[in-house]
This record gives C-alpha cells, structure tokens and sequence, in this order.
C-alpha cells in the first residue's frame, strides 16, 4: 500500500501544474477510483487541509496517506507529492538563466495559464456539489452557504479583507446558524 501511494501521489506532483488547488481534481479522481475515500469523505480532507497551514495538495496528501495507511502513509505521500517539485525546482536552478530567455518557455507559460485558473475553478464547483452549495433545491442551509460565500468573496474582493478574518468569520457564522 506504501509503495501505491508514493507512485501515485509522485505521479501526480510531477504532472499536476497551476499549484495545490489545480491538483484537487487528479487527486480526487484517483482516489475516489481507487474506493480510498467517498467524494464525501474526500471534500472533508480537502476542507480540512484548507484550513491547515501549507500547501493545500501536500496537506490533502498527509490526510488522504494517514486515512489509507497510518502515519506511515501520510509521511510517504507527503514526501511523494512534494518531490518532483523539489527536483524540478533544482533543475530548474541550475539552467535558470538560460530558461528564463527563451521565447518558447514564456510562451509555454502563458498557454498554461488558462488551463491553471479552469481546474482551479473545477476544483471549486466539485467542492460545492459535494458540500450541497450546488443542488436543485432550495433549502435554507443552501441559502445561508451561498449567504456566506458571497459576503466572503465580497469582503475579499472589494475590501480586501485578510482570508483569515474571513474563515473566522464564516466559522463563527456556521456555529450560529447550524447550531
């Protein structure tokens, strides 16, 4: 089981472009295939590892390798998710200079940017189907979620208030109103 989770969580650090958030898809998709977790219990390890410090898809990682296999596995696929980055970034060091010019590595970039914000916004809309923020109906815990959501996209848009002002805040809000 090891040795699974090292292939796959090196696999995807090595493939995976556009941060830890562009990550959560792949992960997710391999995961739930493999019946490592339900999308359920796979949505509360991605909540859970957003509100940890560091790397969402490292954290999601740690979780995913401590549920499947103990302490033993959140070590091996926390290290497996982090050591292409690791290498590439030492790579990438040593031939910097001559990377940094070349007209067909900036425009590499740039089409990969587009690509970077759509699975960072897939990875959102997954995340609020699970959750139930995206559903047919409408309930009164659907209208309080997209209550939060828009004075916490509000609040960080428009008046720029620190995320972490925001998290308190919609975790205060979700103790009154679902309590």
């Amino acid at each position: 089981m090891l040795l699974e989770l090292f292939i796959l969580f090196f696999i995807i650090g090595t493939v995976s472009f556009g941060g830890g958030y562009a990550m959560i898809p792949v992960i997710e998709r391999e995961v739930t295939s493999r019946g490592w977790l339900t999308t359920s219990d796979f949505a509360d390890a991605v909540a859970l590892a957003g509100m940890t410090p560091g790397s969402i898809a490292s954290n999601s990682a740690t979780i995913i390798g401590f549920k499947v296999a103990g302490f033993p596995g959140a070590m091996v696929s926390t290290i497996a998710i982090s050591l292409p980055s690791l290498l590439l970034i030492l790579v990438i060091a040593m031939f910097l200079y001559k990377i940094h010019k070349n007209s067909l590595v900036k425009s590499a970039f740039y089409g990969l940017r587009p690509i970077v914000t759509s699975l960072i916004l897939y990875a959102a809309i997954k995340l609020a189907i699970s959750n139930g923020v995206l559903s047919a109906s409408l309930s009164w815990d659907m209208i309080t979620m997209l209550m939060i959501f828009g004075f916490s996209l509000t609040a960080l848009l428009y008046f720029r208030v620190h995320p972490v002002l925001i998290i308190l805040g919609a975790g205060v809000s979700g103790m009154f109103i679902y309590s």
